[in-house]
């Protein structure tokens, strides 16, 4: 089929509605961050809005960016200076259009990062935990295979924590620094949590509830959403999408 020009609006509010946006309290703005050219042929995705990924989509000649961290929080500072002032001089430079999307792109049934490492690491019966981020599923195989399996699908050796063997027959999970919610899977009764990142007080809190805990990497686990919902705007759409990877070991 023929690549055709979408307009940015029309885009933006597709996205918008398709991930219900609306709904969820953020740490930050959601959708367009960073308006470009009016029309999108082609997009590029990645985890971060980075230097390096903005660096390489105008190399690409992208007319759009579509990650996951986008370029403003509201924990930081809101004077565009330094690093941050770079990125935008480029993307305005380059009529590139930034689109983030949080906490909607963890979530959602179809794309989100959830359900997408949920489906690297076959995990069955994946619904998501009601008022909560988390996911649960269950699985049927021993730690050090789903061990092995992390690292060959997420290309990353994940961190074990707490009950370092047996088998896993129910898992929680929630991609990114989720680290947090392990009271919450503890209180699911499953053998295994799995998010991003580790704290300092989680070995103790996996090895006190008898449950094992992994950090498969922040990044490592937010690959997949953002691939899958470029890839959903290409079906309806027809943009052309190249997902690019910036090697990051967090």
């Amino acid at each position: 089929l023929r690549n055709i020009m979408v307009d940015r609006d029309e885009l933006n509010n597709y996205c918008d509605n398709y991930l219900s946006v609306s709904k969820y309290k953020d740490y930050g703005p959601n959708g367009l961050q960073v308006e470009g050219s009016q029309t999108i042929n082609k997009i590029v995705s990645g985890v971060s809005a980075n230097l390096d990924l903005i660096e390489q989509a105008v190399v690409e000649k992208a007319d759009a960016i579509f990650v996951h961290h986008g370029i403003f929080w509201d924990n930081e500072s809101k004077v565009i200076v330094g690093a941050k002032k770079k990125k935008i001089e480029l993307l305005i430079k380059n009529q590139i259009n930034l689109f983030a999307y949080h906490l909607p792109l963890d979530d959602h049934s179809k794309v989100g990062n959830n359900i997408e490492l949920g489906k690297r690491l076959g995990i069955t019966k994946m619904r998501s935990v009601e008022d909560s981020l988390l996911w649960q599923g269950e699985l049927s195989i021993n730690l050090s295979d789903f061990e092995r399996l992390i690292e060959e699908k997420l290309d990353r050796v994940p961190q074990i924590f707490g009950n370092k063997r047996g088998q896993i027959k129910k898992i929680a999970w929630c991609t990114g620094a989720a680290q947090g919610f392990i009271e919450d899977a503890i209180n699911l009764n499953v053998d295994l949590y799995l998010t991003g990142e580790v704290s300092e007080k989680t070995p103790a809190v996996a090895k006190e509830n008898n449950i094992t805990f992994i950090s498969a990497g922040h990044h490592a686990t937010e690959r997949y959403g953002v691939q899958a919902l470029c890839d959903h705007l290409c079906s309806k759409f027809r943009l052309k999408h190249q997902f690019i990877e910036v090697s990051n070991s967090v």
